[in-house]
């Protein structure tokens, strides 16, 4: 067995011996080497120590057996599993090196040889090899960590039958570590049975239930001190079928694999290869491979304990037992392993195993890796990632922007440190839509709003954005949601998250509104310029073109005179009274503008009757300001005339207006569809001071 604190063991397998010169110059000041002449010999090396070997520099063309057949023979074995091999040829065809690559090949490496390449290629290769391998176990280890808090309680559980039994507590774990080594050995030196890690860890932590039938057993049996009668092993021998039975009638979980194999290791765990054991009396093969196993790591290590029935037995004297055939007979290929770990049980057993020496190994690739100043892609990777999510933190923390994620499985969202802190949450929040303090950020019907925009967006069309008014605690702020929606790959796509921004926007957009609020609205009276006033009447009757509208013109009299008598100023004082006065005439729906100068115009949809509506209106708008009398003069049209048609509407409105002033002003009139002069209607002419009729003056 070689040192872990050596270097890397390399085999040169080629038939030239002036290569094998030259490669072993090239490499022996850093990596310890062994060599083969030939395809044969380099089997031969393989068998002996493919589990130390780093690397193999194979050649293609050589006798007995060539490079092909080495890597068909490390197929077999499934050495090339865990072994790298680059090949050794001249030849540069590619159908040769795409075999070889099919065959598991790592790289190439050409004659004559480049001492900078033949460097530069082994220590790659085996420095990448290494870290996938220990990348590939540190991800199995995680998923292992979380099969320690069940193994726990197996232990436990299995602890109580020892503690029972009066036997060592530490009988349950020696049987686990001894289960565990044997099927690693068996996987790597035996083409007849192959375990993945995840199945010996299933095996081994199973075993920890092998005697749970001993809680049925009588204690006078289980701790009575001397042999056994008849009777009583009889007794004893019923604690495999208990346990078994025990498994098999779990009212849950019997579908589970650990619960199928614990069955098998409680069953049958005390039979024998030749057919002698019990309770089944099952021979060879028949006996399931798990409770083999298991039943030897229970042989050995009652053996080398002590029981209040004898005394403790030497690891050598156990061992020559087994093998002898005293404890019964077990299967050659377990009798092999057991002859070939001999040596390496007792240190499994006080601790110097599988974990130290992967922490051993694994100093000696970083050790290897500060030696060479190199990095392998895997590592180059991960510190890109690493450097990655510093930039983004980095940035985020600089642009103020709430940065989030939201996953549907698990239902998680997540913030920028920053974001979090701005809205006063926590960073991941689980289950958010639960939580009242999320739910307040938005507000339910804008939350309902915002996932009516997610499920419009698609796998297709994924990104989109949504303005809405964010409650912070220090105060309410527009804000821009900038988003892209995740989605799984079947089809149909399921939407399965979606990551994004929330920018302020809400400077902006009281900028923007006070923008369009001088855009679409006369400065000087605050009610909507006559542009603005038109598209809204026009939207107003498409939307709903079966209403019926009125639309009434109306102008100031005599407001020459106020500006001639009292000024600019006045006038826009008074024209800025009799906007006020319109705004509080009107109801909310109703729209009224500023046409120019001294017109106006009120717009309003009726149900019913009209000229009384009309008449309140006109009512109101007189009186006086400041010594000037208001007098205003309005015409009237409607829809029932003009139709949906706002220049038609426009145009009569104008000219009933028009008929007023040219009859004398003060005064308000409908448009008159029966006659072409606009005759005066049937209203009752107003008089704009006193709002009473000309008749009742």
């Amino acid at each position: 067995m070689r040192s872990a604190a050596k270097n890397p063991l390399i085999l040169i397998a080629d038939d030239s011996a002036m290569n094998r010169a030259v490669l072993v110059e090239m490499l022996e000041s850093e990596y310890e080497l062994i060599e083969a002449k030939n395809g044969e010999e380099a089997v031969e090396q393989l068998h002996r120590h493919s589990m130390e070997l780093s690397l193999v520099l194979l050649d293609i063309v050589m006798p007995v057996l060539d490079g092909f057949g080495v890597l068909a023979e490390m197929n077999r074995h499934r050495w090339i599993e865990q072994l790298p091999v680059i090949m050794i040829t001249s030849e540069t065809t590619p159908d040769r090196i795409e075999q070889a690559y099919e065959m598991g090949a790592t790289d190439f490496i050409g004659r004559p040889f480049d001492p900078l390449i033949v460097h530069k290629r082994v220590i790659n290769t085996i420095l990448l090899h290494a870290k996938q391998k220990k990348l590939i176990d540190l991800v199995a280890d995680q998923i292992y960590e979380k099969e320690q808090s069940s193994s726990l309680m197996i232990d436990i559980l299995s602890h109580i039958v020892e503690f029972r039994n009066g036997e060592s507590g530490l009988h349950v774990r020696h049987v686990n570590l001894l289960t565990a080594m044997f099927l690693r050995h068996l996987s790597q030196h035996t083409d007849h049975y192959r375990f993945s890690r995840s199945e010996i860890s299933l095996i081994s932590t199973a075993s920890a239930l092998h005697d749970i039938g001993k809680i049925a057993i009588d204690d006078k049996i289980l701790n009575k001190p001397g042999r056994l009668t008849t009777e009583e092993f009889e007794i004893m021998k019923t604690h495999s079928e208990m346990g078994a039975r025990m498994l098999k009638e779990l009212p849950i979980h019997q579908e589970e694999p650990l619960v199928r194999v614990a069955y098998e290791i409680c069953r049958w765990h005390h039979e024998r290869y030749d057919g002698r054991g019990y309770p089944d009396g099952l021979v060879g093969d028949q006996i399931p491979i798990s409770a083999q196993i298991v039943a030897l790591a229970d042989v050995y290590d009652a053996l080398t304990s002590e029981r209040v029935y004898k005394p403790a037995f030497t690891h050598d004297k156990a061992v020559e037992m087994i093998l002898g055939g005293e404890c019964g007979t077990f299967n050659p290929l377990l009798m092999d392993c057991l002859r070939e770990l001999s040596g390496s049980i007792q240190d499994e057993l006080r601790g110097d195993n599988l974990v130290r020496a992967n922490e051993r190994e694994m100093r000696n690739i970083a050790e290897e890796l500060l030696r060479h100043k190199e990095l392998t892609s895997a590592e180059r990777t991960l510190h890109l990632l690493e450097h990655e999510r510093m930039k983004y933190a980095f940035f985020a923390s600089l642009t103020n922007e709430i940065q989030f994620e939201y996953t549907t499985t698990p239902d998680v969202l997540s913030l920028s440190t920053w974001g979090a802190e701005r809205l006063g949450l926590e960073e991941v929040e689980l289950e958010p839509f639960q939580n009242e303090k999320v739910i307040a950020i938005l507000g339910a019907d804008v939350w309902r709003e915002l996932f009516q925009t997610l499920q419009a967006a698609t796998a297709e069309e994924p990104d989109f954005t949504y303005d809405c008014l964010v409650h912070y605690p220090d105060g309410d702020r527009w804000a821009r949601i900038v988003a892209r929606t995740s989605w799984s790959p079947e089809d149909p796509p399921v939407f399965t998250g979606v990551i994004g921004k929330a920018v302020d926007i809400h400077d902006s957009r009281l900028k923007l509104r006070k923008l369009e609020q001088m855009a679409s609205h006369d400065p000087l009276t605050g009610l909507l310029n006559h542009a603005a006033a038109r598209e809204q009447i026009k939207a107003r009757m498409e939307v709903a073109p079966e209403g019926n509208y009125a639309l009434a013109m109306l102008d100031l009299d005599h407001f020459k005179s106020a500006n001639d008598t009292y000024g600019h100023s006045f006038g826009d004082k008074v024209l800025c009274f009799l906007a006020e006065k319109i705004r509080r005439t009107i109801r909310t729906g109703d729209i009224a503008a500023r046409v120019g100068g001294d017109e106006f115009l009120i717009f309003l949809e009726y149900q019913q009757e009209l000229a009384s509506m009309i008449q309140r209106i006109y009512s109101s708008l007189g009186g006086e300001f400041e010594g000037f009398r208001l007098s205003v003069s309005m015409g009237v049209s409607t829809s029932e005339e003009a139709g949906q048609d706002y220049n038609a509407l426009f145009q009569m409105a104008d000219s009933a207006l028009y008929t007023v002033k040219r009859g004398g002003r003060g005064q308000c009139r409908f448009y008159d569809p029966l006659s072409m002069k606009d005759a005066l209607s049937a209203i009752t002419p107003i008089d704009a001071d006193t709002g009473a009729s000309k008749e009742e003056k």
